[in-house]
């Protein structure tokens, strides 16, 4: 029996099972490394997040981005957008230089309890015992879609995690709904591409992000407005270091915060190529999709209630991730409504390690957001989870002690990730 499963292979999973190695924990890594990135996000997107913001955490603070790059000749600097692509490169490069088990590239089809841990199923193996288990199964699960589409046939709409090339939409109309970077990127590159997006927002003005700050500034001005891995000023520095302060909270306030803090808001650097190309219906609310033959009518209203009618080819919805129990299909049924939750149920109650109320049961990601703040909603907050949950495992595990000394290495009944 594995000390700790986890479960899902993004910069939380990689970080947290870098924490469990080191700490000496038979730990093994379920997923496709990166996966978000590499299959989720349109060629020719950029991270959003400033380059010394968006490390993965190995202990110690080594193979950091910028280590990456410098190794390939490749710039990271503050005030320069990385491409997405060099991000799930550096991804794989950590997996495979930070002291981690290889990862095994298994889809998760269970998680239920057995005996006094945890049988974690597969598609293509046997299943695997845990004494314990960490869920970072990224956003994937938690897609987003208004409930006017729900009635169109599948192929008349789409949310813009479900695209890697948008080249597809040349020559077509396409809305796009939404006001944040993934609308505003998406239909920035849709209209490169050769498509015609149109973005439909309820929001009566696009928030852009100024350029940032140099690093180094005169020590009044830091203080005045200092630098976080969530962007500048004092309120983004509280919810990017302190996200432990967050969770002390009451759970209406902290649902609060991690509902509304760091609304939508576009990169500065993106701002000139949307607004040259893409078209905006701000202000527009959708109440109405109907397709009709090949096509889609969106029935929209302005904050002054007339009504709207846009005929599109298809619609994609970059209207973001929610996070809730209830969508995490691979969680036992029975284990999953046991579970202790944050106010109206959306999100699990954690402890200070991450574990949840079932004994054992760990979370990492946009489900802790709800617990410890917006910093669980990007790469930024791994460096906090990892260190803690781990120390969380260990806790757990108590005076039993880890499985075996050093790193469970990957059996042969899974696919494995190979160093290329």
């Amino acid at each position: 029996m594995d000390d700790l499963v986890v479960v899902g292979a993004g910069p939380y999973g990689l970080s947290i099972a870098a924490h469990a190695a080191a700490a000496g924990l038979g730990v093994r890594v379920l997923g496709r490394p990166m996966a978000s990135w590499r299959d989720h996000m349109p060629e020719g997107m950029y991270l959003k997040s400033e380059p010394w913001s968006s490390n993965l955490s190995a202990p110690g603070g080594r193979h950091t981005l910028a280590e990456y790059c410098a190794t390939r000749g490749l710039v990271a600097e503050h005030g320069s957008p990385l491409p997405i692509g060099t991000f799930s490169a550096y991804g794989l490069w950590f997996a495979r230089h930070a002291g981690l088990p290889e990862v095994e590239e298994a889809t998760v089809t269970e998680v239920a309890p057995e005996g006094d841990g945890f049988r974690v199923s597969t598609a293509g193996g046997p299943p695997l015992r845990a004494r314990t288990v960490a869920l970072a199964v990224g956003v994937m699960p938690f897609t987003h879609y208004p409930e006017a589409l729900r009635d169109l046939p599948p192929a008349h709409y789409s949310h813009s995690s479900g695209h890697r090339d948008l080249s597809r939409f040349a020559g077509q109309d396409v809305a796009v709904l939404g006001a944040g970077q993934a609308a505003l990127e998406t239909a920035a590159l849709l209209a490169e591409s050769g498509a015609r997006p149109c973005l439909v927002a309820r929001r009566s003005r696009l928030n852009w992000n100024t350029v940032p700050q140099p690093l180094r500034r005169p020590v009044l001005r830091a203080l005045r407005d200092p630098h976080s891995g969530l962007g500048t000023g004092w309120r983004s520095w509280v919810w990017s270091e302190l996200p432990w302060a967050v969770r002390g909270l009451p759970a209406p306030t902290r649902e609060r915060i991690a509902a509304t803090a760091l609304g939508p808001a576009g990169a500065w650097w993106l701002r000139d190529r949307f607004e040259r190309r893409v078209p905006a219906l701000m202000g527009h609310r959708l109440h109405r999709a109907v397709a009709v033959g090949g096509r889609t009518r969106l029935g929209l209203t302005t904050a002054a209630g007339e009504s709207v009618v846009l005929d599109t080819a298809h619609v994609i919805a970059a209207t973001g991730f929610t996070p809730r129990l209830a969508r995490l299909d691979l969680l036992d049924a029975g284990l999953r409504g046991a579970l202790a939750t944050v106010g109206e149920g959306d999100a699990p109650e954690l402890s200070p390690g991450f574990e949840s109320s079932w004994p054992g049961l760990f979370f990492a990601g946009l489900l802790t957001a709800p617990s410890f703040g917006p910093s669980m909603r990007f790469v930024h907050g791994a460096g906090f989870t990892a260190g803690r949950l781990v120390k969380g495992v260990r806790k757990r595990l108590g005076a039993r002690g880890p499985a075996g000394p050093g790193v469970r290495r990957a059996s042969g009944d899974v696919a494995t990730l190979r160093s290329t």
